[in-house]
This record gives structure tokens, sequence and C-alpha cells, in this order.
């Protein structure tokens, strides 16, 4: 009963955050880049910098664990 539960992700990785973004809300650049996609998904640090915009969900995930973060999603 007392026994440790083992988290999927070492707690000594640095937390970032996966949030959906509408494509509208980015800069015109980033708009022509987004090639008709509606909405794009943000990984931020925990100050809010973001450090990557990919096309879904699923690869930010992937390319933060391949960076050494542990991400979370945000609604």
């Amino acid at each position: 009963m007392n026994e440790p539960y083992e988290f999927a992700e070492p707690a000594d990785k640095p937390l970032v955050y996966v949030r959906s973004v509408d494509v509208h809300e980015l800069p015109e650049e980033v708009q022509a880049e987004a090639k008709g996609l509606d909405h794009l998904y943000a990984v931020h640090t925990s100050d809010g910098a973001r450090l990557a915009l990919v096309r879904d969900r699923k690869l930010a995930f992937v390319l933060a664990r391949q960076n050494d973060f542990s991400p979370v999603a945000v609604h």
C-alpha cells in the first residue's frame, strides 16, 4: 500500500507545455508556412517562451522528449 509510484517521465527533466494554437493568431509569415492548417501545436517553457510550432500534437510530445523535456498538455 505504501509502495512508491514510478512516473513515466523522470522528475529531473524540465517541464514543457504543449497546447493548440489557432493559426490566425500567429504572425503572417508563420501563417503562410502553415499551408492551410487551422491550428498548430506549440511547445512552451514554464515561463511562456515558445520553443517550437509543429503540425500535430503527437509530434510536439515526441519533439519535447527527444530534447530531454517532460511534456504536459495544456487545455
